[in-house]
């Protein structure tokens, strides 16, 4: 006699045995399959696939109505939770756990209670449990609340380490507490340039992977809003969707058509360089090629504060945000242009060749980062003086440094790029500090240069204004007012110099701009507590009456940075 796998509750059952029909009544036939049972196995609940009512949420209840026995003692109850884009199901079954179920491997079956665990099965997500118990797959704990139990287990650490942070600081010395304030000028702590650093003023960021996106499918992104247009490409607002859940990071898609696809290539061959990653850099997430779509993306983060004219055209900022932005303008060039990470490895110096106001992005917390790597390049040392000659006469003709303008670059030495590079910072420093309350009188915002030349100059009218005329923008006696504003002018005519060898390097004007912010926190320390300063101490000038171009380069030795010295350690 062999029993039947399902049993109704409720009602009496035909069973057809052999050739022969027999009614049973429930009653006897119930009590003979459950003596049976205690000699196979436990009893389950054996629906297959039913919908279900159950969101995720509490605990909720299979309502099968079907009652089972297992056919193997080695199988165990198993109840799997599925959600689609419109409904939920609920499936019930019997299942050897030394078998994959639906390429899944079953654990937690010796328990006695169903406790819900997401999966990755061949099909897609779903959440299983199983267990060893009488029909203990009818009950199973929310799938919600499973999946968060981790997530507070991690705040609850989170909350205690940062108690025990606050606690532990508050028994510091002062001393301590003030000998340990942080670097300003990036690169100089290994910590920070070694390891894989995100934007920590971003608005988004991610775990996708750094270089090009491998997978069949494209991620996906749902285009917002059209932000910004250039000559290869658009930029888009865009919403990353998060594959577990219904949430959503907000990132920027640069879009290139097809026919740009060496721009395209140079920029994520820039960005998927691991130690171009730096906090003034913009975080690179992933690229695509979408050829369906005849189209080539590069994803990053998104910074909802625009780039730096557009924030300049808008805003007057402070002497405080002039500093920010200045600083870490010059952090992210001088990290490009460096030869080796602080911690010693080698890497290959990177110079921008388009830096102008339009390709650098502003953060949440006012620092810079650069973006817009299409015209950049590598300073690889296998490179020959043929390869550097054929990169050509590249960027915007309004920052292009008089070299550039009069294709006499010096090709057998490679600082001669990295030196156009900090003409062109020099210009975009210039836009800053003319926007800056400190100044006096602000006016509204103008590119460098300004109405001295049309909205979209040519290269050879610059060459009229740079070369013929030798002109640079104005630097307004006013500005010279201000003790710090004074030397971030002197900093700005060093670095626009005719001659390249005579321009800082960015990581001198780093230097030098937090030496000056470290003057200035001196001086405001000492003032709070009314403590008299030695005019000698004091590097900063005093407003004088000096013709404009003497008292400019009396400044220059405002503050004592041996940038000979600096050049050696980069």
């Amino acid at each position: 006699l062999s029993f039947p796998m399902q049993i109704p509750r409720k009602k009496i059952h035909l069973y057809d045995w052999g050739k022969k029909k027999y009614l049973i009544p429930m009653n006897v036939f119930k009590n003979a399959v459950m003596a049976m049972a205690v000699i196979l196995t436990e009893t389950i609940l054996f629906c297959d696939v039913e919908p279900s009512s159950c969101t995720g949420t509490g605990t909720c209840m299979t309502n099968c109505s079907i009652t089972s026995i297992c056919a193997q003692k080695s199988e165990v109850c198993v109840t799997i939770w599925r959600k689609n884009e419109t409904s939920y199901s609920i499936e019930t079954l019997c299942h050897d756990p030394a078998r994959p179920l639906y390429g899944v491997m079953l654990d937690d079956y010796n328990s006695s209670t169903c406790v819900m665990k997401e999966k990755n099965t061949t099909s897609g997500s779903a959440h299983f449990c199983s267990c060893s118990d009488d029909e203990c797959n009818d009950k199973f704990l929310s799938v919600i609340l499973v999946s968060l139990l981790p997530l507070l287990l991690v705040g609850l650490v989170v909350l205690g380490m940062f108690y025990w942070y606050r606690v532990s600081r508050q028994r510091l010395s002062p001393e301590w507490d003030s000998g340990v304030k942080k670097r300003k000028v990036g690169g100089l702590d290994c910590s920070e340039s070694c390891a894989i650093m995100m934007d920590n003023g971003s608005d988004s960021s991610s775990t996708h992977a750094n270089n090009l996106n491998h997978n069949t499918e494209p991620l996906p992104i749902e285009l917002d809003l059209l932000v910004g247009k250039g000559r290869f490409a658009q930029v888009y607002k865009a919403k990353l969707k998060q594959s577990t859940s219904d949430q959503f990071e907000t990132v920027a898609v640069k879009i290139f058509p097809y026919e740009e696809y060496a721009s395209w290539k140079t920029e994520k061959d820039i960005f998927s360089d691991t130690d171009l990653r730096h906090e003034n850099v913009l975080h690179f997430l992933t690229a695509e090629e979408r050829k369906v779509d005849r189209q080539y993306w590069l994803i990053t983060a998104f910074h909802p504060r625009g780039n730096l004219q557009e924030y300049l055209t808008r805003h007057v900022i402070s002497y405080e945000d002039l500093q920010v932005l200045s600083s870490s303008l010059a952090r992210g060039v001088a990290h490009l242009h460096s030869d080796h990470l602080p911690c010693g490895r080698p890497k290959v110096p990177i110079v921008h060749r388009d830096l102008k106001s339009s390709n650098i992005l502003v953060k949440n917390d006012l620092s810079c980062c650069l973006c817009d790597f299409g015209l950049a390049l590598r300073l690889d040392s296998c490179l020959s003086v043929d390869d550097l000659a054929n990169s050509g006469q590249v960027g915007t003709a309004r920052y292009m440094a008089p070299e550039v303008l009069e294709a006499r670059l010096n090709l057998e030495n490679m600082e001669s790029f990295k030196q156009t590079d900090i003409y062109s910072m020099a210009l975009v420093l210039w836009e800053m500090t003319s926007r800056c309350e400190a100044v006096g009188e602000v006016k509204e915002y103008e590119p460098a240069y300004g109405s001295k030349v049309r909205e979209h100059p040519c290269v050879e009218s610059m060459k009229d204004n740079v070369l013929r005329d030798r002109g640079r923008p104005e630097i307004p006696d006013s500005w010279l007012r201000h003790q710090g504003v004074a030397v971030i002018c002197t900093t700005i005519k060093e670095c626009w110099d005719h001659d390249p060898e005579a321009r800082l390097t960015a990581h001198c004007v780093a230097e030098r701009i937090y030496e000056l912010e470290d003057q200035v926190d001196k001086i405001s320390s000492r003032s709070s507590s009314n403590e008299k300063i030695p005019e000698q101490e004091l590097k900063l000038p005093i407003e004088v009456d000096i013709p404009g171009e003497t008292k400019i380069i009396e400044l220059q030795d405002i503050i004592a940075v041996d940038c000979s010295v600096s050049d050696e350690k980069q």
